[in-house]
């Protein structure tokens, strides 16, 4: 059996659209209510969420499956998708869930699991689940129904372990942030985090209404941000995503840094420190070549995985390193988190500064980047256009006009009905030329 239902980072879709429906949902929680019920002992879940309008809906018709096959409801609300990771663990619960679409616009919305570790299940665990779920699940008896409850300190118990990633020894007094928390999850811990350690905050994207989250904010669309540093004269940018697992850095100037920018700081600075395991990052097959050329000259390997984070992570714990991350700003820190945690990755940053003394802008460019495009086609249900002849010649065509100086990477996207086209070459016409040949068949196919 495969995967239906699952993507590359859990379930995901249009509210009130096949599969993310209060019904759905609420099947979907006894599936996993009743994978994770294997013994006796009484069974918890705990649920956060981020700030969409739908996020209400499904956190209810969730609480209402798991509770229908036995498990207790712990529900934490707006909450960063890596504290829960970190609270699954800490409050010794057998799943966490997650309700998000992470930097998805706020008619969309998803759910994530993550085991009884913190970690997001496995491929085998997910499928299971769907089985479970098509197969039909049984209820408990009525004696046996579980309960739900909200925890009101959650929030807390993350601001303050949060804090515990930053030395002791250092404080951020002197140092204005701007902090764009895309109207997301974040946008009440990350600030407290912040100016607990002494930093002067300047917030963005804090005003959630349900129906704003990513929009014209967060690390998707960093102007506002940058526009805001320019105007305070602040010492750099921090853009978080709308369930706070990703991070975009601006510098003082709100010139951007993407996460190949960012790990390449942490990895060089891990490394020189001894802290680096196996002297290894691990990244997608997204990231920058010049990442790569980079890293080989600190002495340092770098290990690439398919498209999503959860794939790095499982390379992470196969082989016992510590980094990885994503270009897109998810960094993954295993010594602190078991998930991208942007807010904690922001910290590593702002611990560079404050040892080395440094500008935000003679830290955020460490290796200069091959040209990349990566343009996004999107497509209608039930289209499969990468199927298409004429996008597989246009393909082809494009290999061979690359001729071993560059690379492509054409795929679908496992979040969204996209296609992903991205090329790097050092022959930035040559690569524009390619790419656009190939979305445009793409979008013919279409």
């Amino acid at each position: 059996m495969t995967r239906s239902l699952f993507g590359t980072d859990g379930v995901r879709g249009r509210t009130n659209s096949f599969p993310m429906t209060a019904e759905l949902a609420m099947k979907l929680g006894a599936a996993a209510g009743r994978y994770f019920r294997r013994d006796k002992h009484e069974h918890r879940v705990v649920i956060g969420k981020d700030t969409r309008l739908s996020g209400y809906m499904l956190e209810n018709a969730l609480t209402a499956g798991f509770t229908s096959t036995g498990m207790d409801v712990l529900l934490l609300g707006p909450m960063p998708t890596p504290a829960i990771g970190y609270l699954t663990h800490s409050m010794r619960a057998d799943v966490g869930v997650m309700i998000s679409a992470s930097h998805n616009p706020a008619y969309d919305n998803g759910i994530k699991f993550f085991g009884p570790n913190g970690f997001k299940l496995s491929d085998e665990a997910e499928i299971e689940i769907e089985r479970i779920l098509n197969d039909g699940v049984t209820l408990a008896a009525p004696e046996n129904i579980g309960r739900a409850k909200r925890i009101d300190d959650a929030l807390g118990r993350y601001v303050e372990y949060a804090k515990t990633t930053f030395p002791n020894k250092l404080r951020l007094d002197g140092l204005r942030v701007v902090l764009d928390c895309a109207n997301g999850a974040a946008y009440k811990a990350a600030p407290a985090v912040l100016w607990e350690l002494g930093a002067e905050v300047v917030p963005v994207g804090v005003n959630p209404n349900g129906r704003n989250i990513n929009a014209g904010c967060g690390s998707t669309d960093t102007a506002a941000a940058a526009a805001k540093v320019r105007e305070t004269r602040a010492n750099l940018g921090i853009c978080l995503d709308g369930d706070a697992d990703r991070v975009i850095i601006l510098d003082e100037n709100g010139i951007p840094a993407d996460g190949d920018q960012i790990m390449a700081l942490i990895a060089s600075i891990w490394k020189r420190d001894g802290t680096l395991m196996g002297d290894t990052l691990v990244a997608t097959v997204m990231s920058n070549l010049g990442l790569e050329k980079y890293l080989a000259g600190q002495g340092i390997a770098l290990e690439r995985t398919a498209v999503g984070d959860r794939y790095v992570v499982e390379k992470m714990r196969e082989k016992g390193f510590n980094l990885g991350g994503e270009q897109s700003g998810h960094i993954v820190m295993t010594d602190y988190a078991t998930t991208g945690d942007g807010l904690i990755a922001a910290l590593q940053f702002l611990r560079a500064m404050v040892e080395s003394g440094k500008k935000a802008s003679d830290l955020a460019r460490v290796f200069e980047p091959v040209p990349q495009i990566l343009r996004n086609v999107r497509f209608s249900d039930g289209q499969t256009p990468l199927d298409s002849d004429c996008v597989q010649q246009a393909i082809a065509d494009g290999e061979k006009s690359l001729n071993g100086d560059g690379r492509l990477l054409i795929r679908k996207s496992g979040t969204e009905p996209l296609i992903r086209v991205m090329g790097e070459a050092t022959d930035q016409a040559l690569l524009d030329k390619v790419i656009t040949s190939i979305c445009d068949a793409v979008e013919t196919a279409c």
